[in-house]
């Protein structure tokens, strides 16, 4: 028996040093409610991590850049419901004044109400959205996944020469009903043909952003949940750790002091 080297004490302390230090990485654990409280824990998984949160968040702006090209389609499709509404009635028009029965003043009523409605179409051209223009010929690249490709959205032109050919037409025609009204129903079909073209176009442009937008967000549950593997902490089972280095610490903390009592047994040989 020696008195200068306590050797079980010294055990004692290095196993409650272990046991404390375990016990505070899960109360840290169990507080934050992550695995990893500092890059010493996962290394390599916190690298994962951050890449996965990184990703994530490109995906979430992502995400807003579809709703937003989402909402330009439908803004656009808003207006051309209108247009089309107006060159149906248009249409209609360049048949009323086709009837032998109007008059002069008819025909010339029924053409102060096509050129109102030729300028409400052409006004429809100048319409923008945050300051991008509604119907232009622009193909507009919207960003679909977080590398940042695109998907090429085909632009509207309401400007194009299929529209601008419709402008200035008349259906009082020196009263002549065979001319100008014969020449405008003509323009309107044309221009109702390549409308409906168009109001398909934005249709497929909605129904596509959609599909990407679904598959954005599977992703992103998928890389979350990816992601929470890595570091979210597992409450039952940190709880049971908690509870056995508790138990570990305060048995440590006994036997540490039963340890440093060891040597007063030398008193008894001594005596």
């Amino acid at each position: 028996m020696v008195i200068n080297t306590n050797l079980a004490a010294q055990q004692a302390s290095l196993h409650l040093s272990q046991s404390s230090s375990m016990l505070a990485l899960s109360l840290k654990r169990l507080s934050s409610g992550s695995k990893i409280t500092s890059p010493a824990d996962d290394s390599a998984g916190l690298a994962v991590s951050v890449r996965l949160n990184s990703q994530v968040a490109r995906l979430g702006a992502v995400d807003n850049n579809i709703a937003n090209a989402i909402s330009f389609s439908q803004t656009q499709d808003g207006y051309v419901q209108k247009v089309s509404d107006s060159l149906t009635r248009m249409s209609e028009l360049t048949v009323l004044a086709q009837d032998v029965t109007k008059a002069t003043s008819d025909r010339a009523a029924y053409n102060q109400e096509m050129l109102s409605l030729e300028t409400y179409v052409h006004d429809v051209v100048t319409k923008d959205f945050n300051g991008v223009s509604l119907f232009s010929a622009n193909t507009l690249n919207v960003t679909m996944d977080s590398e940042a490709n695109s998907f090429p959205m085909a632009g509207i032109n309401l400007s194009s020469a299929t529209y601008v050919n419709l402008y200035g037409d008349r259906v009082d025609a020196v009263g002549d009903t065979s001319t100008g009204a014969v020449y405008a129903m003509n323009d309107v079909k044309k221009v109702l043909s390549q409308l409906a073209a168009d109001r398909a176009t934005i249709g497929s442009n909605i129904e596509q952003l959609n599909y990407y937008s679904s598959q954005i967000a599977t992703l992103k549950n998928n890389l979350s949940a990816a992601n929470s593997r890595i570091v979210d902490v597992d409450m039952a089972q940190e709880s049971t750790n908690y509870a056995k280095y508790n138990i570990l610490t305060q048995a440590g903390t006994a036997m540490v002091a039963q340890a440093n009592s060891l040597p007063q047994s030398v008193l008894k040989l001594l005596g």
